[in-house]
């Protein structure tokens, strides 16, 4: 009987809102009537969307893990644009997400607390979603520390240019806040996921690490770390992690991640092992064994659902709140429905890829948005929305100025594609090979004294 459900939800309503989503996700699967199921996804429709989201739960439950087919679907380990759509809509992700669009008013804000222009990754809307940046905006004000925390999940031998795009817009992050940072290499959970020994996915990390360290970070300030390794080393990490995985049922990880009865129990114990590097316990080498320091996670939004269960936990263990901000994703090469895949060669720029490499995958898979003729193309312009070398251009053509002009002369038909490929070549072979000059720079002793747990100098206030 679901007449008295409003005052149901209004009692409901007043245990708090983190845990109230989390009570109906396990009613509504746990009972298997249709009945008593659908009243539990009518109960979770009437929580707002971000006390849902916290909780590690999407809008209405979904009982298979994933969207319908057809729908629009982004997950740690898929992403794809709904059927007969070109693109992602992020808009619906932050409302099924629950986080907040990152406006004009924090931008001005992150300028004024930063003393510096804010990146064009946020400028541009690449990075277009955050939860609680203002609360790490009002720590940072009172001068109380925070750090930051990424990660790179090692799957092949060379990263490619969107595996780039965090790195580089958490290096900003570091520079103009001064702040340490984190790098969890997760090659436990691509042991897990992938077609890959241990002492393979172990040796990838130490590889991918070079790429990220030839991105400049600050060796004084910055620490990467193998969980393998880290785990085997630091007691506090993998308590941590222990703790993490006693507040999350099996029902819940089931309904943020998607697992099967048939996944390893592997895959279903490693979304802690992701949560624990937001705690700032989980390193007593850098933070002193402290847990109320403040963490910032710059991240694709399709690792939101890791974070969204790491919120939901932390006030349960006395920690903070991790903060995020997430971006869009990077654009295959064939087209921006979906986001590049390390596994096909063709549809990404790596960074091991000779300027000639370069040339030729942007010239012979490159998505146009152009016309079909050169005539119809001059009269009616291109379509800089669907054309993946502009699309290109908006991450890694810092001048503003130059990427408005290239939008007008595109869109107005007197630039060809061809001509707007050629831009985009010259663009990226400068920005790999700079890359590569670097890397080979990074020596095993380098990554040794990034990778070795010490403290780092910061001030701890």
């Amino acid at each position: 009987d679901l007449q008295p459900r409003g005052r149901l939800v209004r009692r409901l309503l007043t245990f708090g809102g983190d845990y109230i989503s989390q009570f109906l996700f396990q009613y509504s699967i746990r009972n298997t009537s249709p009945t008593l199921q659908g009243s539990g996804v009518f109960l979770a429709s009437l929580i707002p969307r971000s006390v849902m989201a916290d909780s590690g739960v999407q809008e209405v439950p979904n009982l298979e893990g994933g969207a319908e087919e057809g729908e629009q679907k982004v997950t740690p380990w898929e992403a794809h644009a709904a059927e007969g759509q070109a693109t992602i809509d992020y808009e619906k992700l932050i409302r099924q997400f629950g986080s907040q669009r990152i406006d004009q008013e924090l931008l001005q804000r992150i300028e004024l607390v930063s003393k510096n222009k804010p990146h064009h990754f946020l400028r541009r809307g690449v990075f277009f979603s955050h939860r609680d940046v203002h609360g790490i905006l009002d720590a940072y004000e009172k001068q109380q520390p925070f750090f930051l925390y990424t990660g790179r999940g090692p799957s092949s031998e060379s990263m490619h240019l969107g595996h780039l795009i965090p790195f580089l817009f958490t290096k900003y992050l570091q520079e103009v806040f001064d702040v340490p940072l984190v790098v969890q290499m997760t090659d436990d959970e691509k042991f897990l996921w992938k077609d890959l020994s241990l002492e393979e996915a172990h040796r990838l990390a130490y590889e991918n690490a070079k790429d990220i360290i030839a991105c400049g970070f600050d060796v004084n300030k910055t620490f990467i770390f193998s969980d393998m390794d880290y785990m085997s080393c630091c007691p506090n990490f993998y308590q941590n992690i222990l703790r993490v995985q006693k507040c999350v049922t099996m029902n819940q990880a089931k309904g943020i991640f998607g697992f099967q009865d048939t996944d390893c129990i592997g895959k279903m114990a490693f979304p802690a092992v992701q949560a624990a590097p937001a705690f700032s316990s989980s390193f007593p080498q850098i933070f002193g064994g402290r847990k109320d320091i403040h963490c910032l996670i710059p991240c694709a939004i399709d690792q939101d659902p890791y974070f969204r269960m790491t919120r939901d936990v932390a006030p349960r263990l006395g920690f903070n709140k991790p903060a995020l901000l997430h971006s869009t994703f990077f654009p295959a090469l064939q087209g921006p429905q979906s986001k590049m895949s390390a596994s096909d060669p063709t549809s990404s720029i790596f960074l091991t890829d000779t300027p000639q490499e370069i040339k030729h995958k942007i010239v012979k898979y490159a998505f146009s948005g152009g016309r079909d003729t050169k005539e119809e193309h001059r009269k009616l312009g291109g379509n800089t929305a669907l054309d993946v070398s502009y699309q290109y251009l908006t991450f890694f053509l810092e001048d503003d100025a130059r990427l408005e002009h290239i939008k007008q002369e595109y869109e107005s038909g007197r630039m060809l594609t061809g001509e707007l490929k050629k831009e985009l070549i010259a663009v990226l072979q400068h920005l790999v090979g700079e890359h590569q000059k670097k890397r080979r720079e990074v020596t095993k002793e380098v990554v040794k004294q990034f990778m070795t747990p010490r403290p780092l100098n910061f001030k701890l206030s």
